[in-house]
């Protein structure tokens, strides 16, 4: 699992963190039982506070995505069909968002967001026969 962080994006370090091992996690990449990178190694690795490194696997575990041993480490969860459901619904409902809101600024009406959100369908159920 790589991890990139960056310093401009306007969202805090720690937030990078979680949403990309989120992202390896629901994409398959990291597994049931698999380890996460140990919080100093992940701050040292990234030249980050411990403070931030810990808070993103809090953040991570809260959220039922990993879990802390204490003195063992990090290690995925179990992927619940209902958490993985969550977070895809959250990405849909984000990418819509964005997508209503430079409709909005195109001057579209709803009609009109209707018949292009038919059409990508449309392309997309052919793609996928």
């Amino acid at each position: 699992m790589r991890v990139v962080i960056s310093n401009t994006a306007g969202v805090p370090l720690y937030e990078q963190i979680k949403e990309q091992v989120k992202a390896a996690i629901l994409a398959g990449e990291l597994r049931e039982g698999d380890a996460l990178p140990s919080v100093r190694s992940l701050a040292k690795d990234l030249r980050i506070s411990v403070i931030t490194t810990t808070r993103a696997y809090a953040d991570l575990a809260r959220e039922g995505f990993v879990t802390n041993v204490q003195g063992k480490g990090s290690f995925v969860l179990p992927a619940s069909s209902e958490l993985v459901r969550e977070q895809l619904l959250r990405d849909v409902e984000d990418g819509l968002t964005a997508a209503l809101t430079a409709a909005r600024v195109a001057g579209l009406g709803r009609d009109e967001v209707v018949a292009v959100l038919d059409q990508l369908l449309t392309i997309h159920e052919e793609g996928n026969q």
